[in-house]
């Protein structure tokens, strides 16, 4: 199948499984993207590929300073997990965004769900508004325009855990009132690129209680898997 890019989605069937156990969190497997049988592997080659023969696959490598600056701080709260944007590939995206992938966890984010504290929480708080404001600023769908980009396919996953882990363990929720923000989870949301990979909300929460010694009990392994993709009554995707 030809991988195509148009009005900011890459069309691609995603086959979609479920996050497996690991034992060992250091592990990182290598990004490999798979395009009419042909295998590509290593980032820097990925991303060549997908810039030279995916139409408008250009757009999903800009460079921003500001926004790059804007999220890395974010990225120190939260374990990497990015989705497919290729056929027969699941939990990974070329460049940057695949040099880590699902089941590494960083330990800040750990100890976040561990301490529960209020000066993790309301640092968490002030990155997500900042990202509020910055997407409020420009007024676009995603963050460095109309167009999705690297930055959303690293953002976006991270927000997911945010919601699914941030609530089941600390009751956290990300303000109602961070209306840019949800507006663009919105607009990821409505991606099939992301929620085809998107893993459930059990598998999320799973790979947390694994970090924190915790196992999943029978009840919750014969759930019927859910996804939390449900955005406050009062969003809307107009501007």
């Amino acid at each position: 199948m030809d991988l195509t890019f148009s009005e900011g989605q890459l069309l691609s069937y995603v086959i979609n499984v479920r996050l497996l156990k690991q034992t060992n969190f250091e592990a990182t497997p290598p990004p490999i993207l798979i395009d009419n049988g042909l295998a590509v592997l290593e980032n820097d080659k990925i991303e060549r590929h997908i810039m030279k023969n995916v139409p408008g696959g250009h757009n999903l490598f800009v460079q921003d300073k500001e926004v790059a600056t804007l999220i890395e701080n974010l990225y120190s709260e939260l374990f990497p997990v990015t989705f497919l944007l290729a056929p027969e590939q699941t939990n990974c995206l070329p460049g940057k965004a695949s040099e880590q992938l699902p089941g590494i966890f960083r330990p800040k984010l750990k100890l976040l769900l561990l301490k529960k504290d209020d000066t993790s929480v309301n640092s968490l708080l002030s990155h997500l508004r900042k990202i509020n404001d910055h997407l409020g600023k420009t007024g676009t769908r995603f963050l460095t325009g109309d167009t999705m980009c690297c930055f959303d396919c690293e953002l976006m996953p991270r927000l997911q855990h945010i919601r699914v882990a941030g609530k089941y363990f600390m009751s956290f929720e990300i303000p109602t009132n961070f209306t840019y923000l949800w507006r663009y989870m919105l607009h990821m949301y409505q991606l099939d690129a992301f929620t085809q990979s998107c893993p459930a909300d059990q598998d999320i929460i799973n790979h947390y209680k694994l970090q924190q010694g915790m196992k999943m009990n029978k009840h919750e392994e014969l759930e019927t898997p859910t996804f939390t993709t449900s955005i406050p009554i009062e969003i809307s995707s107009e501007d």
